[in-house]
């Protein structure tokens, strides 16, 4: 093979020379212009080759990222490429994997969401089609016992699906926000208030900490309240007997954060990692799943954020700020 392309070659140059000399002895040159064509020659030989060898490092790539663009297309969302060839399409390559698997992350949320909405769905319409079926079939008397029991399923059927509703807003970025000046503290202590008894069936004690001279701040009074008594409520539920759950309320370097801090059960690091994620129901806990979630979303909607931290056995505290 070796010996093959060293003939190639030498009929190659001697082909060129030929060429050469033929184009210069019928323009009358002579000397060294058969050399100086052959030059030429050489150079744009040479540079055809550089040329067809950068296509191919650009084509094969580009090539690949093409087949794959047709794959995901077609909803195959787990096809990647190589991040090879030159810089350029190294980082095509890896922009176009980078989307791949936001596109699948994405459509394994979607699966799973259209999973638990249904199975939510299911408990209350199953105990609802139970309860007729007994009314019809004369099992149950028909009195207002079962009639309250039914208006409460639907209570809970309206519940989840306007959960579902402002849940599907705030992940859209169109939840609506009917922002005013309001009196926070003052919120949070009528929050606090019509939370006591609640608080006093499960034997803990609920208290409200936050200052007297703070400024007026610009939110949706009906929304923060929303949050308030999900994040009370949950401190409440998860408190044991003779516990207590504070909400203190801080104005610091232009921000106000609020704390809910309770003397729980608490929670642990996998728990409190996956505590925002809808549907994500602990093991005692009785709600849909859709809480956090849902005050996550009116709080970002207000240009804040919410945080957790929690310990096994010594409480949790939710904080959420926003700018004052």
């Amino acid at each position: 093979m070796g010996l093959t392309a060293a003939v190639l070659l030498a009929l190659a140059v001697w082909g060129i020379l030929a060429v050469a000399s033929t184009v210069a002895g019928r323009f009358g040159l002579g000397g060294a212009a058969p050399i100086l064509v052959l030059f030429v020659a050489f150079t744009a030989a040479i540079g055809l080759v550089k040329t067809f060898g950068a296509m191919r490092r650009f084509a094969s790539p580009l090539g690949a990222v093409m087949d794959a663009a047709d794959r995901v297309a077609g909803g195959d969302y787990g096809v990647r490429v190589d991040e090879q060839g030159p810089p350029p399409m190294r980082a095509l390559a890896h922009s176009f994997n980078t989307m791949t698997e936001r596109l699948q992350n994405a459509d394994q949320l979607r699966r799973e969401m259209m999973a638990d909405v249904a199975h939510e769905l299911r408990t209350p319409l199953t105990v609802l089609q139970g309860r007729l079926e007994g009314l019809v079939d004369g099992v149950y008397p028909r009195d207002d016992q079962q009639l309250a029991q039914l208006l409460e399923e639907t209570q809970v059927l309206s519940r989840l699906v306007e959960d579902l509703r402002t849940l599907a807003l705030s992940e859209a970025g169109a939840l609506p926000l009917q922002m005013e000046s309001i009196d926070l503290a003052a919120l949070i202590r009528e929050v606090v208030a019509s939370l006591q008894p609640e608080a006093a069936r499960a034997s803990v004690t609920l208290s409200a900490a936050t200052p007297e001279d703070a400024a007026p701040t610009d939110l949706d009074p009906v929304r923060i309240r929303e949050v308030l008594t999900n994040l009370l409520s949950n401190a409440i539920r998860h408190s044991r007997p003779r516990g207590i759950v504070t909400v203190t309320m801080r104005v610091t370097d232009g921000r106000v954060s609020v704390a809910v801090a309770d003397t729980g059960e608490g929670m642990s690091p996998e728990a409190v990692a996956r505590m925002f994620d809808r549907f994500y129901k602990g093991s005692t806990s009785r709600g849909s799943g859709l809480g956090l979630t849902i005050a996550k979303g009116i709080v970002t909607a207000h240009g804040g954020d919410i945080s957790a931290s929690s310990q096994p056995g010594h409480g949790t505290t939710v904080t959420f700020t926003f700018p004052g």
